[in-house]
């Protein structure tokens, strides 16, 4: 068995190195002819950078752009398991593909409308208590502190493990007879609760461990605002009398906002299409209870085979989170914040 592992694994190695010599001498050849283009033949002033940045510009093409493309073109086509090779390109299948997104059972019995509102809530709760224990966390890290080094590592500990272990590791602590979580509840007094087969409870148990997911990441991303704030700032408020209360509404929350706008938008884009967490410990389950728009996506593209339907669906889901983007910077003046700052 180990030998037999070792070849499996050298074998990989060997191919990812031949793969980065490939993509090396790639590279090579392609800066040669844009010198020899840009600068010998086109004698542009500016083709040094030019150079530089064209494999960058030819990696966003061929993973970004092309795609993007692509999947715009399966949204206006006919193609399912049935159509995988010889499918149809047109007007009609698109509009037909973009109006059973909304008016047709995204799974087998729920709906577009349904999972949106569901969405919804899964990314206001799980964002808010981000925020909150975040900001927490981090105005307590932020204060003189013995053995903050040892606490800061704890608490980055849900961050720094990989979230598929965490997910599955958090599943067996759902788990109705033999889980922690379960365990501690009898030990406290409380009946045991069904996590994994009632889907409201399913719901609660996938939120709380998304929360415990997600506050380290933005506790750091707060410390750091926090730690940028000059201190004569509080030390102006103290002598105009103001309280504990006010110095963090006036002084911290104004000058922490160009740091908290961008985490907040991250923070609702990663957690809208947050799709670990669910899949691992419920798959969309019970009944499809837990499913949310990014999870029904997948299920619909690769156990209904409903490719265009899915094209359509993704852009739908696209579409939404940059209407929430914008309108979130424009009301809260998160970039024009960020530039005065």
């Amino acid at each position: 068995m180990i030998p037999l592992t070792w070849e499996i694994a050298s074998h990989g190695l060997i191919e990812a190195g031949r793969i980065l010599a490939i993509l090396a001498v790639g590279v090579i050849i392609l800066e040669t002819l844009a010198y020899l283009v840009l600068h010998k033949w086109l004698k542009l002033k500016y083709s040094l950078p030019l150079m530089l940045m064209l494999p960058a510009l030819l990696a966003v093409i061929a993973l970004i752009i092309y795609p993007f493309g692509f999947n715009l073109q399966l949204a206006f086509s006919n193609m399912s398991m049935y159509r995988f090779k010889e499918f149809s390109v047109g007007l009609s299948y698109g509009i037909e593909n973009f109006l059973d997104v909304f008016r047709a059972p995204v799974l087998q019995n729920v709906t577009f409308v349904q999972l949106l509102l569901r969405t919804i809530v899964w990314t206001a709760v799980n964002v808010f208590f981000h925020v909150l224990g975040g900001l927490f966390f981090a105005i307590l890290l932020n204060r003189p502190l013995t053995g903050k080094a040892i606490y800061r590592t704890l608490l980055t500990i849900p961050w720094a493990v990989p979230q598929v272990i965490a997910a599955l590791a958090w599943k067996n602590e759902f788990h109705y007879q033999y889980g922690f979580v379960n365990a501690m509840l009898r030990r406290l007094g409380f009946a045991p609760i069904q996590w994994l087969s009632d889907p409201k409870w399913a719901f609660i148990a996938v939120i709380i461990v998304n929360i415990w997911l997600g506050i380290p990441f933005m506790m750091v991303v707060l410390l750091g605002g926090l730690q940028s704030i000059s201190p004569d700032y509080y030390d102006a408020a103290q002598i105009d009398g103001a309280t504990g209360w006010q110095q963090f509404k006036s002084v911290t929350m104004p000058l922490l906002k160009p740091v908290l706008t961008p985490a907040i938008v991250l923070g609702v884009v990663w957690t809208f299409n947050n799709f670990n967490v669910i899949y691992l410990i419920t798959k969309g389950g019970p009944m499809e209870g837990t499913d949310i728009l990014v999870t029904s996506l997948y299920k619909a593209v690769f156990e209904f085979y409903r490719y265009g339907f899915g094209a359509a669906y993704s852009t739908v889901i696209l579409i939404l989170l940059l209407v929430f983007t914008w309108i979130y910077l424009k009301v809260t003046k998160g970039l024009g914040e960020a530039e005065e700052a």
